[in-house]
């Protein structure tokens, strides 16, 4: 495949450039040259609305808005088991009613999460919510500038070293009312492509995936040097969580998923209903 570079954006997180990096160096046979910014995932979502890039790596929760220009790519994204969102508090118990809350954004998977978790087991609510970049919420619960933080990616594995408490696990809740892995990051490509380009974009993912697992040590420099958690192991953790077989593949489960998650929050009022075979890959 050949032709200009294609315009693409995801953030600096071990998942991401774990998986794009053998594509990102030209490893990739026949993978069109990529031309990146890496943004946190408020922005690209951003991004993705206003139709600024080729490739975007989005909420699951941003496609209603979406999709009419951009396809979902069927691999490269973040689903799994395990790996959901967490609340967390300074103090264990912490009611949330007419509490301060930070999420990474109002479009965010998590928080979409949230709200169906809160519609399920909060009945009076919250108070406020603010959108905070996620590396920043952590501090701020910790220093008492919010009351909680919906936080994602490697603080499930770090939030008690900020002496911070897990109120509620937000993948749990999901996983257990539906019995579906948890969709969070997805990958998204313009349809204007067209379909050959759009087939060879997933081709290259889906190659570069799997060219990370072959050789882990070829993508390390990548990950360090982008990653905002610096502690190796931590890094490690992150990509076993959020790189997994649904990030070669949807599959059958990955795509029940996303449908189930795009419909209940449709139902709630959440999000705009999505058209049939809106999330088929053309």
């Amino acid at each position: 495949m050949s032709g200009n570079a294609v315009k693409i954006a995801y953030s600096p997180c071990p998942n991401d450039t774990f998986v794009f990096d053998a594509w990102a160096h030209g490893r990739v046979p026949g993978a069109p040259a990529l031309d990146v910014t890496f943004a946190d995932i408020d922005i690209t979502n951003g991004m993705a609305e206003r139709g600024e890039l080729d490739v975007l790596k989005v909420s699951y929760a941003v496609l209603p808005w979406v999709l009419e220009e951009y396809a979902l790519l069927p691999c490269g994204g973040a689903l799994g088991r395990g790996c959901g969102p967490l609340v967390l508090t300074r103090e264990p118990g912490t009611g949330l009613a007419g509490k301060t809350v930070a999420v990474p954004s109002e479009r965010s998977t998590a928080y979409l999460l949230f709200r169906l978790w809160a519609a399920d087991v909060l009945p009076d609510g919250v108070g406020k919510v603010v959108v905070l970049p996620f590396n920043e919420i952590m501090p701020a619960v910790r220093d008492g500038r919010v009351d909680a933080g919906l936080v994602i990616h490697e603080a499930r594995f770090t939030y008690q070293d900020y002496g911070l408490h897990c109120l509620a696990d937000m993948g749990g809740h999901w996983e257990s009312t539906t019995g579906l892995p948890i969709p969070l990051g997805a990958i998204i490509a313009k349809r204007s492509l067209g379909e050959q380009r759009l087939h060879a974009l997933a081709e290259s993912a889906r190659t570069s995936v799997r060219m990370a697992w072959d050789d882990p040590e070829a993508s390390r420099p990548y990950v360090r040097a982008h990653a905002q958690e610096l502690d190796p192991a931590v890094a490690d953790q992150h990509i076993g969580l959020y790189v997994n077989e649904f990030t070669a593949d949807l599959g059958d489960d990955g795509y029940a998923a996303v449908r189930g998650l795009l419909t209940r929050a449709a139902a709630e009022g959440l999000v705009p209903a999505i058209s049939p075979g809106a999330l088929a890959f053309p």
